[in-house]
């Protein structure tokens, strides 16, 4: 197999850490970006990998962590966009700094991921970016209209990377009701005891890995650019 060197951001749990060890697992060099710093040298001691803090909301921490795995790897040959956050609210509760949160987190991270990585994988002529998005880029139910924006949005970059691209292969991750920390955010109660009702039928982060590792490791001529995964007993 040939090992790819993949930087994962949001790495400290759920979708990202189950990743982390799904390719390392498969051979793969991983390179461990988030805000936990602590849960990083866990996992990284665990699965032998390496980590660096990441905000991906600053675009020179996005750049810091992109350059240290280059200088530590000599290449970057995966990016998994990964971080996000999910404060569901209805919107007349006007909740805007969570909106601005998931602005910034969702969307901005991923362009800052793409900004840190482009010229490099230009420069070596081929790369891979995978963008996490959501079932939420593909509907819109009441109390995620802002998410969705962000998830949609995320959804319009990559197919518009995609397509201004030859070199680079860029896939889009729509998981379902996925076993995550991302109900935490959440502050409206109500809300959030009705999404963690929901999620009774989530799946494992590691399905979400799983899909993952099969987009990476198709032939270098093979851009398999969109996977929904969710539960069975999702409507």
């Amino acid at each position: 197999m040939n090992s790819k060197v993949v930087l994962i951001t949001g790495a400290s749990s759920g979708i990202g850490e189950a990743t982390a060890r799904r390719l390392a697992g498969a051979g793969h060099r991983v390179f461990l970006g988030a805000r936990r710093t602590d849960r990083l040298a866990t996992i990284s001691a665990e699965i032998g990998g390496e980590y660096h803090e990441l905000d991906v909301t600053r675009l020179e921490s996005m750049r810091a962590f992109v350059a240290a795995a280059h200088e530590r790897y000599g290449r970057v040959d995966v990016l998994v966009n990964n971080a996000g956050v999910m404060p569901l609210s209805l919107v007349q509760d006007l909740k805007v700094d969570e909106w601005n949160q998931m602005i910034d987190v969702n969307l901005r991270g991923v362009l800052h991921g793409i900004a840190a990585v482009l010229p490099i994988m230009r420069e070596q002529q081929a790369g891979h970016i995978v963008n996490i998005s959501s079932v939420s880029g593909l509907r819109v139910d009441p109390t995620a209209a802002v998410y969705s924006a962000t998830k949609f949005a995320v959804r319009a970059l990559s197919e518009g990377l995609r397509q201004e691209s030859r070199d680079l292969r860029v896939t889009v991750i729509n998981p379902g009701l996925t076993e995550s920390d991302l109900t935490g955010g959440i502050t409206d109660e109500a809300v959030r005891d009705a999404v963690r009702d929901q999620m009774k039928i989530a799946i494992p982060a590691s399905a979400i890995a799983d899909a993952i590792n099969y987009a990476i490791t198709q032939p270098p001529e093979v851009d398999v650019n969109d996977l929904v995964i969710r539960p069975t007993a999702q409507g």
